[in-house]
C-alpha cells in the first residue's frame, strides 16, 4: 500500500496525537486531584510542572541537534514511545500502593526529556509536508488536538474516578497512546534537502547543538520576538502553575467545578484552533504575535483572577484558549518560513529554549509565592485585603487570584512594549523567506533511513 505523504499524512498523525492526548489529560487531570488532596498545597503540583518542563526545555538544543541528524519520523516515534513509559511506571507505582508526589517528579522529569524532542522534530517535519503558504492553517490543526481531547478529558476524568479509579484511567491512557504511534508508523515523512547553509554548520554534536544560539543571535528580529516569548512566559507561568488549587480553593476542592473550567477552556482552545486553520493568522504575522499577548493578558488572565462566579473563570479559560492558536501560530508559521528546513531542528530546539526557560523559574516560584506570600496577604485579617479585596476577594484562593491580574496586567504592558522595538516591528520586512519546496513526493529510503547523512 502506498503511504499517505503530504496533508493526508498530517492529518493522519493530529488524528493519532489527538486520542492520545485524551488519554494524558484525563491522567494529569486526575492525578492534580490527588497530589492536591494528598498535600493541601499549591507547592506539591507547582513542582510536578516544573520537573516535567524543566528537562524539556534544557535539553532542546541537543535535542534538535540529533533531530536534524537523525530521522525526524523515528525521533517523533520514540518520544511517543517514552511518554507512555512514564504512564507505565506510575500506573505500576500506584497499583501496588506506593506512588508517593516525589515519584511524580521522577517520572514527569524522564518523559520531560522525551518530549524534549517531540517538537522540533515535528515542526520541522510539517515543513517538508506541506506549502508555507499552509504553515499558518497547519498550526492551527496542530492546536486543535489538546483543546479537542481536553474538552472531555477533565468530565470524564472527574466522572470515571469514582468507577474505575485513577488506576483505570491511566489504563486508558496507556492504550490511546498506541493511536499515535500507530499513525506515526504509517505515514511518508520525507527528509529535508541539504542546503548550503546546513552543510556549513555540521560539525561536532557540541557545535551543532550550539548552531541555534549562534544562528538566532546574527538575527536580532528573531531574536527579539524570542526575547517576547521569553518574558511573557515568565509572567503567565507563574499564574497559570496555581490555576487548578486557585479553583479548587475557591470551590472548596469542588472537581466538577474544575472540570468544567477546563472543559470550557479547552472549547476555546478548539475554536481558536479552527479560527486559524480556517484563517490561516493574520497577514502581518507579528500582529498576531504581540496582540495575541495582549489580548490573552486582557481578556484571559485577567477574568481568571477576579472575584466572581465559576462562569468568569470559565469565560477567562475560554479567552485563553481562543486566542493562544492564534498566538502561537503566527509565531510558528514566520520562523518556518523565514529558516531553512534542514536547519529548523536546531534552531527551533534553542528558539524553545530562549522561549521557554524562564518558564521552569516561574513554576518553581509560583508555589512558594502563592503558600507564603499572596494567600497569607488576602486573608482576613491580612495586608492586602484592603487594597484588592473588592477585585479578588478575601479568603482561600484570593492570593492567587491576585497573582492573576498582576500578571495579566504587567504581561499587557509589555506585550505593546514590543511595538516600540523597530527590529521585532518590522520582523518580516527584515528577514527573507526560505526558498526550499516541501518533498511531497520523495524517494523511500529517503524516509526509511534511521540516521540522516553526516
Amino acid at each position: 500500500m502506498k503511504r499517505p505523504t503530504g496533508m493526508a499524512a498530517f492529518l493522519l498523525i493530529q488524528l493519532g496525537q489527538t486520542v492520545s492526548i485524551l488519554g494524558s489529560s484525563m491522567t494529569g487531570f486526575a492525578l492534580s486531584i490527588w497530589a492536591y488532596q494528598l498535600t493541601g498545597q499549591a507547592t506539591a503540583l507547582a513542582l510536578v510542572a516544573f520537573f516535567n518542563f524543566g528537562p524539556t526545555v534544557l535539553l532542546s538544543p541537543i535535542a534538535g541537534a540529533l533531530v536534524d541528524r537523525w530521522n525526524r519520523k523515528w525521533v517523533m516515534m520514540i518520544s511517543d514511545l517514552g511518554a507512555a513509559l512514564g504512564t507505565i511506571a506510575i500506573f505500576i507505582l500506584y497499583s501496588m500502593g506506593d506512588l508517593q508526589i516525589w515519584h511524580l517528579y521522577i517520572v514527569g522529569a524522564l518523559t520531560g526529556a522525551a518530549q524534549a524532542f517531540q517538537f522540533p522534530a515535528y515542526s520541522a517535519a510539517i515543513t517538508m509536508m506541506i506549502p508555507k503558504e499552509q504553515y499558518g492553517r497547519a498550526s492551527g490543526l496542530m492546536s486543535l488536538a489538546e483543546p479537542a481531547a481536553s474538552i472531555f478529558a477533565p468530565v470524564l476524568a472527574g466522572a470515571l474516578i469514582g468507577s474505575i479509579g485513577i488506576g483505570g484511567i491511566m489504563i486508558i491512557d496507556i492504550i490511546t497512546f498506541s493511536a499515535a504511534f500507530s499513525a506515526l508508523a504509517v505515514v511518508r515523512i520525507p527528509q529535508p534537502k541539504a542546503t548550503a547553509e546546513g552543510i556549513a554548520a555540521r560539525g561536532s554534536l557540541l557545535k551543532e547543538s550550539g548552531f541555534g544560539f549562534t544562528y538566532i543571535l546574527a538575527r536580532p528580529s528573531l531574536l527579539g520576538l524570542q526575547l517576547m516569548f521569553f518574558y511573557i512566559n515568565l509572567v503567565g507561568s507563574i499564574s497559570f502553575t496555581v490555576m487548578t488549587p486557585m479553583i479548587l480553593a475557591r470551590t472548596n476542592l469542588d472537581s466538577v467545578a474544575l472540570g468544567w473550567v477546563f472543559s470550557i477552556g479547552s472549547i476555546g482552545g478548539l475554536a481558536g484552533g479552527l479560527l486559524m486553520s480556517a484563517w490561516g493568522g493574520p497577514k502581518r504575522r507579528v500582529h498576531g504575535v504581540l496582540l495575541g499577548m495582549a489580548a490573552i493578558g486582557v481578556f484571559a488572565v485577567i477574568p481568571l483572577g477576579l472575584a466572581g462566579p465559576v462562569l468568569l473563570w470559565a469565560f477567562g479559560n475560554f479567552m485563553f484558549g481562543l486566542i493562544l492558536p492564534v498566538l502561537n501560530g503566527s509565531n510558528q508559521a514566520l520562523w518556518q518560513a523565514k529558516v531553512p528546513p534542514d536547519l529548523q531542528g536546531r534552531v527551533f530546539s534553542v528558539r524553545r529554549l530562549i522561549a521557554q526557560i524562564t518558564a521552569p523559574v516561574g513554576m518553581l516560584a509560583a508555589g512558594p509565592l502563592a503558600d507564603k506570600v499572596f494567600e497569607p496577604a488576602m486573608q482576613s485579617g491580612g495586608w492586602l485585603p484592603d487594597t484588592f479585596g473588592g477585585i479578588v476577594g478575601v479568603g482561600p484562593g484570593s492570593g492567587m487570584g491576585l497573582m492573576f491580574v498582576l500578571a495579566g496586567a504587567v504581561g499587557t504592558i509589555g506585550a505593546l512594549a514590543g511595538y516600540l522595538v523597530p527590529v521585532i516591528r518590522n520582523a518580516e520586512d527584515i528577514l527573507p523567506d526560505h526558498n526550499v519546496q516541501p518533498e511531497l513526493q520523495g524517494e523511500e529510503a529517503s524516509e526509511e533511513s534511521a540516521v540522516a547523512p553526516a
